[in-house]
């Protein structure tokens, strides 16, 4: 019995180690009447992932985006929220990747291809200064962040996934110039 418990502990322990390994760099621009925003999940791409992948499970990883007003008060407030799903299915008899990016539900790009390097990167780099928000409501010279919470999807394969739902967050703060 203390055997059992002691092989649950560093279970536990092991997925706390993949899920504190995994960060999510944030990076907001306000330009030409818009939030570009830039974010990178690093070292997320794990052994298990990548071996769902390859039995042919669709695996997405889904970043939910928010534009947070701080305040010293109360609670900050939301100004506008997003949510972008990079999705990759394995073709085994093609051994080709199909690629899918949707924003808020409505499919953005599409893409296929044969290296495993430009599906990871799909997955966890590919977001570079995306228009996500207007900046028409913000008010100058008052400070903004951006916030990203990344979780993976389905929930309920029959393996365990590094981390949680929500468990990776990364945050950038800015000033808004106008």
């Amino acid at each position: 019995m203390m055997r059992r418990g002691f092989a649950a502990l560093l279970w536990a322990m092991a997925l706390t180690a993949s899920a504190a390994a995994a960060q999510l760099q944030v990076t907001p621009l306000p330009r030409d009447g818009r939030v570009l925003v830039t974010f990178k999940l690093a070292n997320a791409f794990t052994d298990e992932i990548r071996a769902a992948i390859h039995s042919g499970l669709t695996i997405s990883f889904v970043y939910r985006i928010d534009l947070k007003r701080s305040s010293a008060l109360w609670l900050d407030s939301t100004i506008a929220t997003t949510e972008i799903a990079a999705t990759v299915r394995y073709d085994n008899l093609t051994r080709r990747y199909q690629l899918t990016r949707t924003q808020d539900g409505r499919i953005e790009r599409a893409n296929e291809t044969e290296r495993e390097e430009d599906a990871r990167a799909w997955l966890t780099a590919d977001f570079d200064r995306l228009p996500l928000f207007s900046s028409a409501s913000l008010e100058a010279n008052s400070e903004y962040y951006v916030r990203v919470r990344a979780h993976t999807t389905p929930r309920n394969a029959s393996f365990v996934w590094p981390w949680e739902r929500h468990d990776v967050t990364g945050q950038a703060k800015f000033t808004f110039v106008r």
